[in-house]
């Protein structure tokens, strides 16, 4: 029997973004772990935030894809703050879907074992180190070579004996 794990992920990626998701799921079934995710294993039958929980609260650990769904090339970070910042064409913000943000935080909040990557470019919430007690991890998207898998190997050899031991708690 396989473990459940949540992998939060937009469900609409490019071609180059799906690759790299598929990846991923694929280390999961070598893991001998099932990935769980509202808009692809589990469909909602009452409003969608509350899935989430349900479906969460069934896995042992969580995978985190913050793949870029909005590219601004321009207007204001902080508009009217000591912070304020623009936003330029040759350096574009790159925004994830907020979706990834709620769901590690009911993640987060159940104590499961998170992994956390991120597209190039990608930061902000739960993507800025220091915000969750784990590394965020960089996603190739596009540039998937060799030796990332080897990289990645060791990190969700890392991450899966948490969710085992979670699992078998």
């Amino acid at each position: 029997m396989k473990i459940p794990v949540f992998v939060s992920s937009p469900t609409a990626l490019s071609p180059e973004q799906e690759d790299s998701r598929e990846r991923i799921v694929k280390f999961l079934d070598k893991l001998n772990l099932e990935p769980r995710a509202l808009g692809r294993s589990d469909y909602p039958t009452d409003y969608p935030l509350r899935e989430v929980l349900v479906i969460a609260k069934h896995c042992s650990g969580g995978v985190i894809l913050g793949f870029e769904q909005v590219r601004a090339t321009g207007g204001l970070v902080k508009p009217g703050t000591k912070s304020e910042k623009k936003i330029k064409s040759n350096a574009p913000l790159s925004i994830p879907t907020p979706w990834n943000h709620l769901e590690a935080g009911i993640m987060f909040g159940l104590r499961l074992p998170l992994l956390i990557f991120r597209q190039e470019g990608v930061s902000g919430g739960v993507f800025d180190n220091g915000v969750t007690d784990v590394f965020v991890h960089t996603i190739p998207v596009g540039t998937w070579k060799p030796s990332d898998d080897t990289s990645l190997k060791e990190v969700f050899l890392k991450w899966h004996a948490k969710v085992q031991e979670h699992y078998y708690a």
